[in-house]
């Protein structure tokens, strides 16, 4: 029975972690106008914040995430790393100038760099390939929680600032969004310590025809290269996709106030609960919707991108025709459910198109990729284009949304070119997989 309930039980402490993840990195998006006030910045430069600061470490950390993920104790690497980006997230609140919050949020992604590739791998290793699917999907309700959650709580917090700040005299000389800040980092550091429970497996136990050691470097390059026409194109396929992924969250708080006259804190609860819903309801029909187009293990996990993609570009035209907070906020609905939908299937595909030696590399050089295209280029662009194009801030619905609509087309094309390229590991693939792996 223990056995039974321990794979479950370990998925739920990953997914808790990877929620708490995304509240530490989302939270910076519903404070853009007290932030900017505080330490005088500009539109660009608060995109630097949630963009090129996050991303710059995330990307260098990638590849050490990714190798270590394959070589050492993943539950440690865990809670080193959950412990690391909840005090960066604290040290976010105490940021006095633009230099300082740079270089907290460059901790938050160091460290966030080795939730993905550890994750991934410890599920693949602790679920058998029937049921990785669903496992990835619930993992991968993670990041809309944790958005969702960082915007609701945020809300509530920025409402609730004074009242905090009585009860801990500590807080009292911080403005409330240095408040936000601490209160959602905080509780990130008992968190982490929760990976103590999850157990190292055996690398590759759920399946036999894989290697479970880490595979060298070289054998992985030369698979990865004669592989390159699905990797590639699938990579950067979903790295189009996820550019609405990371500008909807990034700019959506900014559209309903600026745009529409939200209040922050009614902003804070509304769209987190968009957020979390949406996000959370996309990601879990993902593998339905894969099943419905081919038996949810072969074509159908790449398919889903493509149906996906056409979602986006219909709410990229609802959200440009919005006329009031309401409609706008049923755009970004929409917009929200189906960036989410295909992010278990391509995690699925990934994972069992790997040898279990290099599923933590190919994790990592999946993200490093997203989140090098997703983080410089969603938030800064649009930003851009509201500043220099439009030249209006309060234009800013229109930049997301010609943002979204974009990428999400390059998507649709390029995971559809890769669909014909897709091979799961099957027994026709092992031999290939043999002869290119040196096994």
């Amino acid at each position: 029975m223990r056995e039974r309930i321990y794979p479950w039980s370990a998925l739920a402490i990953l997914t808790a972690l990877y929620t708490a993840s995304f509240i530490d990195r989302q939270v910076l998006n519903l404070l853009v106008d007290p932030i900017k006030l505080s330490l005088g910045i500009s539109d660009t430069q608060f995109s630097l914040l949630q963009g090129l600061g996050f991303m710059l470490a995330f990307v260098l950390f990638n590849p050490l995430a990714g190798w270590l993920v394959d070589r050492g104790n993943r539950p440690l690497l865990l809670l080193a790393a959950g412990s690391v980006w909840s005090l960066c997230t604290i040290f976010c609140g105490l940021a006095t100038s633009f230099t300082l919050m740079f270089a907290a949020r460059f901790g938050v992604g160091a460290a966030e760099a080795f939730i993905g590739p550890a994750g991934w791998s410890l599920l693949a290793d602790t679920f058998d390939e029937r049921r990785l699917p669903r496992a990835l999907s619930i993992f991968l309700i993670g990041p809309y929680i944790g958005g969702g959650l960082a915007l609701i709580f945020g809300g509530l917090l920025i409402r609730g600032a004074p009242e905090l700040a009585l009860a801990l005299p500590f807080l009292a000389a911080l403005e409330p969004w240095q408040v936000v800040f601490i209160a959602v980092g905080a509780p990130g550091l008992l968190l982490a310590f929760l990976a103590l429970f999850i157990r190292e497996p055996r690398r590759g136990a759920r399946d036999a025809r894989r290697a479970s050691t880490a595979v060298p470097t070289r054998q992985a390059l030369t698979f990865l290269w004669a592989e390159r026409a699905f990797f590639l194109r699938f990579s950067l396929g979903m790295s189009a996709l996820i550019i609405s992924l990371y500008s909807l969250p990034a700019w959506m708080p900014a559209v309903l106030i600026r745009s529409f006259g939200g209040a922050p804190a009614r902003v804070g609860l509304e769209f987190g609960a968009v957020t979390l819903i949406a996000g959370t309801a996309g990601v879990l029909s993902g593998p339905w919707v894969a099943r419905l187009l081919d038996g949810g293990r072969f074509a159908g996990v790449v398919l889903v991108p493509v149906v996906a993609g056409a979602g986006l570009i219909l709410g990229a035209g609802a959200l440009i025709l919005a006329t009031g907070y309401g409609s706008a906020l049923a755009a970004a609905t929409l917009i929200s459910f189906c960036y989410a939908m295909p992010q278990a299937p391509a995690s699925a595909a990934l994972q069992l198109a790997s040898p279990a030696g290099m599923r933590g590399l190919i994790a990592a050089l999946y993200t490093f990729i997203v989140a090098t295209i997703g983080l410089v280029i969603a938030p800064t662009l649009v930003a851009f284009i509201t500043e220099h194009v439009f030249r209006d801030s309060a234009a800013v619905h229109q930049s997301l949304s010609l943002v979204v609509a974009i990428s999400a087309a390059a998507g649709l094309l390029l995971t559809l070119a890769a669909r014909q390229h897709y091979r799961p590991l099957t027994s026709a693939q092992s031999a290939r997989e043999v002869a290119v792996l040196g096994d």
